[in-house]
């Protein structure tokens, strides 16, 4: 029997010295608890997700130097942490000194391990290169390591051999990817078993995605199974980044017995040093099954969210938010969500009416105001609009190679983005540096997908908090704080019920159902298809669907919709070029200088969704397809064609 500690660590980065300082404490306190070893998350000291924080050697150092302390401090107990590994004396891949994703053993303050590795730590052998993740770029596999000893990879692949209890274990440690090893040819954690590991330990440091922790389960449940050994998988918690994209991490770190049962955890979004007894002797089956909470739901997406803000703004600074609230339901759920991270007399909501903003919305805006109990205000745009207009209408160009004059026409499109960047650039930017805080971008999936937002108006904001939910999950978000967080009815009823609408024309009138272009119950799941899915649709796809009839099945709406929508091809083609051409054009110049976006689901704008500004296209088989279809719809000769 061993006694073995989760050190499950918020790690904050770029903070070795923090970082450091709250292991030596819970290195203490497991030791107090009568531990045999306490594991750590990877890149425990440094942080995960750094940019190019790697290039720093002082930075290196002092990673080195903290890591040190660490080793120093395992006296009379086992400590498995991640750091970087430098070998001053090589070269990566970049020319620059040679860096590894490393995993250290320490006991009685020495490192373990280098009698059968080339170095007295592990290195990572498998390396991530796609989502968010960029390890290539930065550090040196244990594939690339292998062929400068002329061994196999495999024959490196050694377990750390430690004395706990007076019986010799041998560690099988893998770092984070090593354990997602069903698409690699190598599996480090079965070869580990199979060069005489007693117990497989993965460090990780693993963003939350929505439902990432249930696969989890079923990817690590099954190499314990196969394996027949306990594996233990330590995650961290907190918030890092890569500069346009904002991850939480949710921890969830678990043990699984030989059986491939899972045995213990550590809640989720909070740090935690979680003490089992582990009898390597019966597999790890000493310890009864657990149920893990599943990671898939609205709480799930709410707590993410209440999490990730809260954080974003203590690592900021921002203590007070100003919220531009329309009256609609994204403007009301980040109200909602910021009053319960800094409580409502730090949130100043603030309606922003022009001549098209009904009395409906106005009155929603003051009782959500009333029913938060936040600070609210009232700062009509009309004027500062109008004279916008005067002012670019009047402006007297003058031709300086023939003297010729002319004036800008402003036209009602043009007036449309002039009132949304009044009310953020000037109106709400202008507020909160008075009210000394930030303010919001309310943005959707939806609308960001399209570039349904005006640059520099509703698009502008310190962080987009719900840019990484589709339209129909904002709306379950919303009716789950009302139900369950707050446990009445603080964001109005009419909220959900109203068109959704930006009410910058008369063509959108609140009051006569009339609202924006996008029909949510139908496009939040064909954006979907474009953007998230792991083999990302494109217009190809979702025509050859359409003809086939399963395109509702193959997206995921409700059955009958598409036809309802869309009386013929010529129409559905239509619509789904005018989508594709802004999702692949101007929407990705609005991206590209949006605000950094708080990541929920499986694939999140910013660095996770890396696009170029190439413009829309269509493959050679959607022409032929579309010619083929319009071609059906229109057999009359001379009956012109059209749709896109």
């Amino acid at each position: 029997m061993i006694t073995i500690a989760l050190a499950q660590m918020e790690v904050i980065p770029g903070r070795p010295d923090l970082n450091a300082a709250a292991m030596l404490a819970m290195i203490d306190e497991a030791r107090g608890r009568q531990a045999d070893l306490v594991i750590f998350p990877e890149m425990a000291i440094p942080g995960y997700l750094l940019g190019d924080t790697w290039e720093q050697q002082a930075f290196l150092r002092d990673c080195e130097e903290y890591g040190r302390s660490i080793v120093a401090a395992s006296h009379g107990i086992c400590v498995i942490f991640g750091n970087v590994a430098v070998d001053w004396d090589k070269r990566g891949d970049d020319g620059r000194v040679r860096k590894y994703n490393a995993c250290f053993v320490a006991q009685d303050g020495v490192l373990r391990g280098g009698d059968n590795f080339p170095y007295p730590f592990r290195i990572k052998t498998l390396h991530p290169n796609y989502r968010e993740f960029d390890d290539t770029r930065h550090f040196f596999s244990l594939r690339k390591l292998a062929p400068e000893f002329d061994r196999r990879t495999e024959d490196l692949l050694q377990p750390v051999a430690v004395a706990i209890g007076g019986q010799t274990v041998k560690l099988g440690c893998i770092l984070c990817e090593d354990g997602w090893s069903d698409d690699y040819g190598l599996k480090p954690a079965a070869i580990l078993h199979a060069n005489g590991a007693d117990l497989i330990v993965n460090i990780s440091s693993s963003p939350f995605t929505l439902g990432k922790n249930n696969k989890r389960n079923r990817v690590f449940s099954k190499q314990a199974l196969e394996t027949g050994r306990p594996l233990i998988y330590v995650n961290n918690v907190g918030l890092q980044d890569n500069g346009k994209t904002v991850y939480t991490f949710d921890g969830f770190s678990t043990v699984y017995d030989g059986g491939g049962r899972i045995i213990a955890y550590c809640p989720p979004f909070a740090p935690a040093l979680h003490v089992i007894g582990l009898d390597l002797a019966r597999r790890g089956e000493n310890l009864p099954p657990l149920t893990v909470p599943d990671d898939r739901g609205i709480d799930t997406i709410y707590e993410t969210l209440r999490y990730g803000i809260a954080k974003f703004l203590a690592r900021t600074g921002i203590e007070r938010v100003v919220v531009g609230i329309s009256g609609g339901i994204d403007s009301a759920l980040a109200a909602a969500l910021y009053a319960r991270v800094l409580g409502p007399d730090n949130v100043l909501l603030v309606n922003l009416p022009s001549v098209y903003n009904s009395a409906t919305t106005k009155g929603l805006a003051e009782q959500l105001a009333k029913n938060l109990g936040c600070l609210y205000a009232v700062v009509p745009i009309q004027e500062a609009v109008d004279l916008t207009v005067r002012q670019l209408g009047g402006v007297d160009i003058v031709s300086m190679r023939d003297g010729s004059r002319t004036c800008l026409a402003v036209t009602p499109f043009m007036v449309e983005n002039i009132q949304a960047r009044d009310r953020s650039a000037r109106v709400l930017a202008g507020l909160a540096a008075a009210f000394g805080g930030g303010f919001t971008c309310n943005a959707n999936k939806s609308e960001l997908t399209v570039g349904y937002a005006t640059l520099y108006g509703d698009q502008a904001g310190f962080l987009a908090a719900l840019a990484d939910l589709w339209k129909h999950q904002v709306y379950a978000v919303g009716e789950y704080i009302n139900t369950t967080v707050y446990g009445r009815e603080v964001i109005p009823t009419a909220i959900f019920n109203i068109v959704p609408s930006a009410e910058l024309s008369p063509e959108q009138a609140v009051d006569e159902g009339k609202g924006d272009p996008l029909i949510y119950p139908y496009h939040d799941y064909l954006f979907r298809a474009f953007m998230e899915w792991w083999n990302r649709a494109t217009p190809e796809d979702i025509l050859a669907w359409y003809a086939a009839g399963v395109l509702e099945a193959r997206l995921g709406c409700a059955p009958g919709l598409v036809p309802r929508l869309f009386p013929n091809a010529a129409a559905f083609i239509a619509d789904l070029e005018k989508w594709w051409r802004l999702y692949t054009g101007m929407a990705v110049a609005k991206r590209i200088q949006a605000p950094p976006v708080l990541a929920v689901s499986r694939r999140v704008y910013g660095f996770d969704h890396r696009e170029a500004q190439n413009g829309p296209y269509f493959t050679a088989a959607y022409q032929k397809l579309k010619a083929r279809l319009l071609e059906l719809h229109w057999p009359r000769p001379g009956v012109p064609r059209h749709g896109g």
